[in-house]
């Protein structure tokens, strides 16, 4: 559905008109080339998408959902176009859009052509018949790479987007037919892999039992990248300050706070709550710095005017954390949700209550504007009743 950008456009000419003589006259194409392009995309779609009747052309249930996501993509993508050419979007085709995403990111023509399984040759005609159309170099020869101007690089991120708002509508015809097409990807930051996706996604499997859910692991900047690029759909954990992530939209599902741990048999084991001081004196396991569990850390001990401890090992892994605190007398700075499974088991045990001073929202984050799939939403849901769930823990836990 995606080979042609054209005939997207003039899906949407028909979708409007209802004619295929007013959307030739539009596209500024044939009468039978929009016959043509609506006979593909139909067949692409594995549907009619429109009802062929004496008074017109009117959209079936599917050509509806279709044109939505088609108007969506290129909303993104035109605007990106016409700041390096106004007639870029009458000429530019997927083909040429993959190769420019592929060169922006590798910053070599044979690196790219590696990526998209082509031969170089390949690429760079494709990225020359654009500079032609533009009437200008889109990168930047240097012994460094190809590096992609400013608008180069806006409208790579443009089409990556709308090829992700295309490959939507792929799932959104599936589930009009019953299928279950597509992918979910989901960035999952280290509390919600502890405790929160694992019940989620075996709950989503019982009614979806084939979709493809893929999780993606790394630091929340890298993720928040993959979901600007739309490699990713959406995030679950802590959230971060709206001011320092103005392009996302939050939603808050509870509040998590954190806790000292160690394990069974530390020195400090058994005695009563031990002071700031007493625990700034050992050896700590934190997350890495920008993390607001760290930010979190460091205020604590500033706000009480006590030296902070000065032996860290910096990580987001709590499987590490655990192994570190298990084999010697470091301390633990996590949330009290994360490390439960652990101290329930007897690995790991907590010095201090949750920290009240700690209290830290947890949700979903997604691109502002992002429309989910009918399967996106629901495992959104699910999310949120586990997180419901999560959160009355917390809060009996604190009582």
């Amino acid at each position: 559905m995606i080979g042609n950008l054209r005939h997207l456009r003039i899906l949407l000419a028909l979708q409007e008109t209802r004619s295929v003589t007013k959307a030739s006259e539009r596209c500024h194409v044939s009468q039978p080339a929009v016959t043509l392009a609506l006979g593909k995309m139909e067949r692409s779609a594995g549907t009619p998408l429109f009802e062929r009747t004496p008074q017109g052309f009117f959209v079936t249930p599917e050509g509806d959902v279709l044109c939505r996501r088609i108007e969506r993509a290129l909303a993104l993508l035109d605007p990106a176009m016409a700041e390096l050419a106004p007639r870029l979007k009458l000429t530019v085709t997927s083909a040429q859009l993959h190769a420019l995403i592929a060169v922006v990111e590798a910053e070599s023509f044979s690196e790219a052509a590696r990526r998209l399984n082509l031969s170089q040759p390949t690429v760079h005609r494709a990225i020359s018949q654009m500079e032609k159309e533009v009437g200008q170099a889109l990168f930047e020869r240097t012994s460094h790479g190809m590096i992609a101007s400013r608008p180069t690089r806006s409208l790579a991120v443009a089409a990556r987007l709308a090829f992700a708002e295309l490959e939507q509508a792929r799932a959104d015809l599936g589930e009009i037919a019953g299928r279950e097409v597509g992918r979910i990807v989901i960035g999952a930051m280290p509390l919600s892999r502890a405790f929160l996706l694992g019940p989620a996604i075996a709950r989503f499997r019982m009614r979806r039992p084939t979709l493809a859910l893929r999780i993606v692991e790394g630091p929340y900047e890298d993720m928040a990248l993959g979901m600007r690029r739309g490699d990713i759909d959406f995030l679950i954990g802590a959230l971060r300050a709206p001011d320092s992530v103005a392009d996302f939209a939050q939603e808050e599902i509870f509040h998590d706070r954190m806790v000292v741990v160690c394990r069974p048999g530390h020195p400090l084991h058994g005695k009563q709550q031990p002071c700031l001081q007493s625990l700034a004196e050992f050896p700590w396991v934190v997350s890495g710095q920008g993390s607001p569990a760290r930010h979190f850390f460091d205020t604590l001990f500033a706000r009480h005017g006590v030296e902070p401890p000065n032996s860290l090992v910096e990580t987001g892994s709590l499987v590490l954390m655990r192994e570190i605190l298990r084999h010697s007398d470091h301390l633990g700075f996590i949330s009290a949700l994360q490390v439960r499974a652990d101290r329930q088991a007897g690995l790991l045990v907590t010095l201090t209550h949750p920290l009240e001073e700690t209290s830290r929202p947890i949700g979903l984050t997604c691109r502002k504007a992002w429309i989910p799939t009918k399967a996106q939403a629901e495992f959104m849901e699910d999310i949120r009743f586990f997180g419901l769930q999560a959160g009355q823990d917390g809060t009996r836990q604190q009582d």
